[in-house]
């Protein structure tokens, strides 16, 4: 039998290193029949939404990545150095309901692009450490974030997520369920070009989703939350980030994300133990660089 500090050892390298993999991002374990212009979500059908509060007031969505990492909009945390009023929330479904499978959690960090001014200026991301980690369920999982050279084409159908306004200063009525809304991506050139009476600059790190003629769109509140496409294979892959738009859902005026393509680097740089979408074989070997190396550790340890 193993001394009892020997055999700690072992477990905390097999399950330390392999624990964010666990769980698959990217895959509901709760399937549905598939914000201006949407309609209610079903429990459980977005498990990586998190809901962001201060002061006790809804301010932004965002989405889990990890067991300790969530991704949000940089212009939700306008004091990367003060996070003590901050309240992340998992698993919840109704603003003004009863969320049963639903965690609580603090920050601890925030990382923010350097550089970034304001969302119109782009780097509008954070990267937002939780003092506790979320617990997997069917309710709480993350979504897959994709390697640089994913490509999310003009015409894709993708979903936005969250709990924002559902029209211009118009809030989520009743209960607050959340929401979800099915809209296209647009392309860099018809977006700059649907922008341009507005001398509004369509950035590089810039995505854009929406309908020309308006009637679908994310709005005040969801700022932070995820836009998703799901990929060939049937995960869900979050392509962008709520960024910013020109009132809510108007003609010529599709919403803009941050294209999460932009930053794959400095996620990685980040959150090393992360997956990207894309780059799983990659990242599976540095994982396993370091398992190797945590059993030798532990076998020179049995053998002394």
């Amino acid at each position: 039998m193993l001394p009892k500090v020997q055999f700690s050892i072992v477990f905390w390298c097999v399950t330390g290193v392999l624990d964010s993999y666990a769980q698959k991002c990217g895959r509901p374990p709760i399937a549905e029949n598939r914000i201006v212009g949407g309609m209610d979500a079903t429990d459980g059908a977005w498990p990586w939404q998190v809901d962001i509060h201060n002061e006790a007031v809804h301010i932004c969505g965002g989405s889990i990545i990890t067991r300790n990492w969530v991704l949000s909009a940089a212009h939700c945390f306008p004091n990367p150095s003060d996070v003590g009023s901050y309240i992340i929330y998992a698993g919840r479904y109704q603003q003004n309901g009863y969320n049963p499978h639903e965690s609580i959690h603090r920050v601890s960090q925030v990382v923010i692009p350097y550089g970034y001014v304001e969302p119109h200026s782009g780097k509008d991301l954070v990267l937002v450490r939780l003092s506790s980690p979320v617990t997997w369920s069917d309710y709480v999982s993350p979504i897959c974030l994709p390697a640089s050279g994913t490509l999310f084409p003009g015409g894709m159908q993708c979903y936005v997520t969250g709990w924002g306004n559902i029209r211009v200063d118009v809030p989520l009525p009743g209960s607050g369920t959340l929401q979800e809304v099915q809209v296209p991506i647009i392309s860099q050139s018809s977006c700059q070009e649907m922008y341009r009476t507005e001398q509004v600059d369509i950035l590089y790190d810039m995505i854009c989703a929406g309908l020309q003629e308006g009637g679908k769109d994310s709005c005040q509140g969801d700022s932070g939350g995820p836009l998703v496409c799901q990929m060939v294979n049937g995960t869900w892959v979050q392509v962008g980030v709520v960024s910013f738009g020109l009132e809510c859902a108007k003609e010529n005026q599709p919403g803009v994300y941050t294209r999460l393509t932009s930053y794959s680097s400095f996620i990685s740089d980040t959150i090393p133990e992360i997956r990207l979408y894309g780059q799983a074989n990659h990242n599976w070997c540095g994982r396993a660089a370091v398992l190797i190396g945590c059993l030798s550790t532990a076998l020179i340890l049995l053998q002394g």
